[in-house]
């Protein structure tokens, strides 16, 4: 199953339970003009289940998002991914708060967490937090976080065959984003474009 939330236009659950899908596949995207605070825990309840969380924000002129994310392994052998990528700029700030939680007895379990943020000036931030509780023996969990800027040495090689700057940054944004960006429909990745 596939769902797709957009902030400011779809309400975002605040809780799912995975029981009986197979695979749930989410993607949250938090456009441009919109401050939010997402909420999300899920409870991961049958081995085999599979979670693929993935998100987007764009925090400009003043804006913030602010993600809660927990994902709780309650059983062994079921599986998570999630990956989160915002673009900041304009002092825009982000809050990325992430913990896996895997409970005693849940052996098997492999779960990832990874949140990538693009700082396009001084005047904006980001926190990450991505934390691990494991309770179990046996699991393949990870965490990973990064907070930078658009790469220099990248920028200089397209403005050197003829891409103006501001084309050349853009094509950085959406390789950066394109990961998570490929999972939308061409309608919603062009609702998103058309606002960067």
């Amino acid at each position: 199953m596939n769902r797709i939330y957009i902030a400011g236009i779809d309400e975002i659950p605040q809780r799912c339970t995975l029981e009986d899908n197979d695979l749930l596949q989410i993607t949250i995207v938090c456009p441009p003009g919109y401050s939010s605070d997402i909420n999300f825990a899920i409870d991961l309840l049958r081995p085999g289940v599979q979670l693929d969380l993935a998100g987007l924000y764009f925090c400009t002129r003043g804006e913030r998002q602010n993600f809660n994310i927990t994902v709780r392994h309650m059983v062994g052998g079921a599986t998570s991914h999630q990956l989160f990528k915002g673009i900041l700029g304009q002092g825009g700030s982000a809050v990325f708060d992430g913990l896996i939680h895997v409970a005693p007895g849940a052996g098997q379990t492999v779960a990832t967490q990874q949140n990538h943020s693009i700082l396009l000036d001084s005047a904006s931030s980001s926190e990450t937090h991505p934390q691990l509780e494991i309770y179990a023996d046996d699991v393949e969990c990870s965490h990973g976080a990064t907070v930078g800027a658009l790469n220099e040495d990248e920028l200089f090689y397209l403005r050197s065959r003829g891409i103006p700057e501001d084309e050349a940054r853009r094509m950085q944004i959406l390789s950066f984003l394109s990961p998570v960006l490929n999972r939308l429909p061409e309608d919603k990745q062009k609702f998103l474009l058309d606002r960067l």
